[in-house]
């Protein structure tokens, strides 16, 4: 009976696991074949960044509130959201961007940083 109570939580617990693989759980959204600022990047920058890169954010970074300002930042940009995790200096601040919305990013930069 003892082993039986040691056992069941194990057996419980390997029910319980969900396996899943990278693939199922990766952002699978396509990057379009030419990159806008006011399309796919604005959401990213206020989905990500606007907690911290705006006027009054929780710390004192460049603001990256309109097209002019993320813009003039895309190679600090680039290079903060391609840091490893664990990097002081990778943004956004605990966390990360989707290898997509990183790609969306290069690609911007890459198709001359259209606006609209």
């Amino acid at each position: 009976m003892k082993k039986l109570i040691y056992l069941l939580p194990v057996i419980i617990f390997m029910v319980s696991c969900d396996s899943r693989t990278y693939e199922e759980i990766s952002d699978k959204t396509p990057v379009p074949d030419q990159v806008r600022y006011a399309v796919e990047v604005k959401p990213i920058v206020e989905a990500n960044c606007i907690g911290c890169h705006a006027p009054g954010g929780s710390a004192a970074y460049e603001p990256l509130t309109n097209y002019n300002e993320v813009k003039t930042n895309i190679a600090s940009i680039l290079d903060r959201i391609q840091r490893p995790n664990g990097d002081p200096q990778k943004m956004p601040k605990g966390g990360s961007l989707s290898p997509t919305q990183i790609a969306i990013f290069i690609k911007w930069n890459t198709d001359g940083l259209i606006e609209n």
